[in-house]
């Protein structure tokens, strides 16, 4: 299915959405978001404006004089260069400058990140979460009162028991040798929830392309989204006696601020994301985004090609130095295995238009690329929610990401169908997507990287899919109920397109 969407499209707000959302109108009584204009070609840089680009040499050690001369020549200035895994990010005001360095000794590729011109010329966000009132919390919090040993607003979380996480909180609460790093629009490590968490030495706002380590860098300012809260929330909001509990309430979670102020989520932004989080001994990140301006990176363009390669070199050497990367796989409903899709989006930064691509070629970054934990999401009724992307052989887990209350509804005293996670400014409130199923998967690993401490990468994500609940696939898939299946999915109960191994669980995660 193709919906409209904005420019990210991880998390599904009520009643609107953010930059970092999309496919608003698969939730009933959410306006569709306007379809953006097609047809025109995406600007490129001109005299006297300036893209930002990456240049892929071979990993190992400084950029050869050969190349630095190239670079020069071409009309680029170095931004920086992460060494380890020969990534070079240039500015440039010159059109053809990737083209002309391509043709460079020692240069493997070389593409624009962007196609509007820095700063981006894009827009703020638009909407905002539901936030809980203070009737709401007060209703909560009396309710938690009557069951021994939850945080005040923990009868509104239907999706820890989902997990079986309110059970492993009776035997672990996780290890506060255990960070989950998370790479998105920046934490507010003050509100109460993370402040006791909050691992400040792994924290940094890598917008620029290169470590800001300025105190507090990492934070969202007061116009910019609240997604990365929510997210660092629902990980590990502490069982303190305050607001929620998160599904790893006693492991350290770090901001990575990687999402611009225009909610822009750029290559050179993601690759420092992904560096930072491997030099700072992280043990799980947490991607709940895709990297604009393209939806689906297609290895036959150029500029997109090395933008696949700079990304992955970059969650590989991050899973290499032992962490496990999680992400999202997307609200637009969409079959990651079909032959086509059609994208509306890309690129987001500046006039998009319709093209048909090949999941299989054409990349969701970081999402498919290899040895990434893709996550689907499922609603209270443990069903696919209804925006989720799918496919067989390209979901490895699910997790409770919400969906629209008439569609899945909660058991009570939970009210809404939708995720509860922490605000800035010391709020909570619902959000709902895959944005919201990625960090309780992330949330789990971390778990069972406190019980294993010496665990590997690669083993924690096996005990991860050992350890999930084989879901069977839902058949006839009608979530609104109005006879026609919305979605198909295929394949056996313990790796199928719908639930991949099955539902995340955080009590196996403590106790296998």
């Amino acid at each position: 299915m193709t919906a409209p969407h904005p420019r990210h499209r991880r998390a599904l707000a009520i009643p609107a959405g953010l930059a970092v959302a999309a496919s608003l109108a698969l939730l009933p009584g959410t306006p569709a978001a306007a379809a953006p204009a097609a047809g025109a070609a995406p600007s490129t840089a001109t005299d006297g404006t300036s893209l930002s680009y990456v240049v892929n040499v071979s990993p190992g050690h400084r950029p050869s004089a050969t190349v630095r001369r190239a670079i020069a020549k071409a009309g680029g200035t170095i931004v920086t260069s992460y060494d380890r895994i020969g990534v070079i990010v240039v500015h440039s005001a010159n059109p053809d400058f990737a083209k002309s360095v391509r043709k460079a000794r020692g240069v493997q590729s070389a593409g624009a990140t962007r196609t509007a011109p820095l700063p981006s010329a894009a827009t703020t966000d638009t909407g905002a979460p539901q936030v809980l009132s203070g009737k709401e919390l007060a209703a909560a919090g009396a309710t938690s009162a009557k069951a021994e040993g939850q945080d005040p607003l923990e009868s509104l979380q239907w999706d820890l028991p989902a997990i079986k996480a309110d059970k492993a909180h009776e035997k672990s609460l996780g290890s506060k040798r255990v960070t989950v790093a998370v790479l998105d629009t920046g934490v507010d490590d003050t509100h109460p929830d993370i402040a006791p968490n909050f691992d400040r030495e792994a924290s940094v706002n890598c917008v620029a392309g290169k470590p800001d380590t300025t105190d507090g860098a990492w934070r969202p300012s007061a116009s910019e989204s609240p997604h990365g809260t929510h997210v660092a929330g629902e990980i590990a909001a502490a069982k303190n006696g305050i607001g929620m509990t998160g599904v790893a309430p006693g492991v350290k979670v770090s901001g990575i601020k990687v999402g611009n102020p225009d909610g822009f989520f750029y290559t050179e932004a993601v690759v420092c994301g992904f560096m930072w989080a491997a030099e700072h001994d992280v043990d799980v990140t947490n991607n709940s985004y895709y990297t604009d301006p393209w939806y689906f990176n297609c290895k036959d363009d150029p500029d997109q090609k090395a933008l696949v390669e700079a990304v992955s070199r970059a969650t590989r050497y991050a899973e290499k130095k032992g962490a496990v990367n999680v992400a999202a796989a997307g609200n637009e409903n969409y079959d990651l295995t079909s032959d086509e899709i059609t994208d509306p989006s890309s690129p987001n930064d500046t006039t998009p238009g319709d093209r048909t691509v090949d999941p299989s070629k054409c990349l969701d970054l970081p999402t498919q690329l290899p040895g990434v934990v893709t996550v689907a999401a499922t609603g209270a009724k443990g069903l696919k929610s209804s925006f989720s992307n799918y496919g067989r052989g390209v979901i490895d887990i699910a997790a409770p990401g919400g969906d629209s209350t008439a569609y899945q509804t909660p058991e009570p005293p939970a009210t809404s169908g939708l995720i509860l996670g922490t605000l800035p400014g010391g709020k909570w409130g619902y959000m709902a997507g895959t944005s919201m199923a990625s960090p309780h998967v992330a949330g789990v690993a971390a778990l069972i990287k406190s019980t294993h401490p010496h665990a590997s990468a690669a083993m924690v994500k096996a005990l991860l899919y050992a350890e999930a609940d084989a879901t069977a696939c839902t058949k006839p898939y009608d979530i609104d109920g109005d006879g026609k299946v919305d979605a198909v999915c295929e394949g056996p109960k313990n790796r199928n397109g719908f639930y991949g191994w099955g539902m995340a669980d955080a009590l196996d995660a403590v106790t296998w």
